[in-house]
C-alpha cells in the first residue's frame, strides 16, 4: 500500500530540479501555512489533542474564540481565573456564549458516566435533595425521571444555543438573546446538583478529572448567571450568613425552556 502524505507536511518525494523551479510565492505561501491541529489517524488517546497553546490573535478560524477556550481547558484546567476572564478585545456576551456551548459539550459525559445508575427505576423524579424539578421540554411542564430530565435539558440547551433564530452569529450577540444566558445556568445547574446530592461518586470522579463544575461555578459568579439562592450543593463561598440556610430554592418549573415565541417575554 502506497504511502500517503499528509497534506500539511512537505512532500520530499519532489526531485531537487522540480523544487528549484517552484514559484516563489507558493513556496513563501506554504512557508508561513500555520500547522493543522488535528489528531492524526492512529493517535493514542493520551496524546490526543495535545496541541501547543496559542494566542487568540493567532487563531487563523472562523471558531477562534471556541477554539481559544478548548486550548485554555487542555493547558491548565485548573486556573479557573485565566478560564473565565475575558480575553482582551472580545465581548462578555459572546464570551459566555462560548462558555455555555462547551459546558453542554462536556456535560454529555458526565450523563453517559451516570447512565449506569440512573435509571427510571432508580431515580423516578428529578430531585436535588429535597427540590423536585418538573420538565419544561413539554407543551406543559410535567414530571419526568432524572436521566430524562437531564437528558431533555441537554438537548434543549444545545438546540437554543444552535438556533439561527436566537443566536445568528457567534461573533455578536443579539441584545433579545441575553435573557437566554440565565436560563441555560440555571437549568444545567440542575443537573450537577442531582449527581451531587444521589449519584455522589459518578459526580466526584468526574469533577476530579474535569473540574467542569467549578468552572461552571466560576463562570456563574463572574457573569452572574445563577442566582445565590439557587445554589444548593454546599460551597462555603457562597455566603458567611448563617441565616442563608433558611432560604427558599425556585424551581421555577412553570417556565418553559423551549425557544419562546416572538410575542413572549
Amino acid at each position: 500500500m502506497a504511502n500517503v502524505i499528509p497534506s500539511n507536511e512537505a512532500n520530499n518525494t519532489f526531485s531537487s530540479s522540480e523544487s528549484s523551479t517552484s514559484s516563489p510565492i507558493a513556496s513563501t505561501s506554504a512557508e508561513h501555512k500555520p500547522a493543522l491541529r488535528r489528531n492524526r489517524p492512529g493517535t493514542k488517546l493520551e496524546d490526543t489533542y495535545q496541541f501547543p497553546h496559542i494566542p487568540l490573535d493567532q487563531i487563523d478560524s472562523a471558531f477562534a474564540l471556541q477554539e481559544y477556550l478548548q486550548s485554555l481547558i487542555r493547558t491548565d484546567k485548573e486556573n479557573l481565573d485565566a478560564l473565565v476572564e475575558l480575553p482582551p478585545g472580545q465581548d462578555k456576551e459572546t464570551w459566555q456564549y462560548e462558555h455555555l456551548r462547551q459546558l453542554c459539550l462536556e456535560l454529555n459525559y458526565l450523563v453517559v458516566q451516570l447512565e449506569a445508575e440512573c435509571t427510571r427505576q432508580t431515580c423516578p423524579e428529578m430531585k436535588a435533595d429535597e427540590w423536585q424539578y418538573l420538565c419544561a421540554a413539554h407543551p406543559a411542564p410535567m414530571n419526568c425521571c432524572a436521566i430524562d430530565y437531564i437528558v431533555h435539558t441537554l438537548d434543549g440547551a444545545t438546540t437554543l444555543l444552535n438556533s439561527h433564530k436566537y443566536f445568528p452569529s457567534r461573533i455578536s450577540i443579539p441584545e433579545t438573546s441575553l435573557k437566554h444566558y440565565q436560563s441555560i445556568a440555571r437549568r444545567l445547574y440542575r443537573i450537577f446538583a442531582h449527581a451531587w446530592f444521589h449519584h455522589r461518586e459518578i459526580f466526584e470522579a468526574f469533577e476530579n478529572e474535569n473540574m467542569l463544575y467549578v468552572r461552571f461555578l466560576k463562570l456563574s459568579e463572574r457573569y452572574e448567571l445563577i442566582a445565590k439562592n439557587l445554589l444548593i450543593i454546599p460551597y462555603n463561598n457562597i455566603s458567611d450568613n448563617e441565616n442563608d440556610d433558611q432560604v427558599i430554592h425556585n424551581n421555577d418549573s412553570s417556565e418553559i425552556f423551549t425557544p419562546p415565541t416572538d410575542d413572549s417575554e
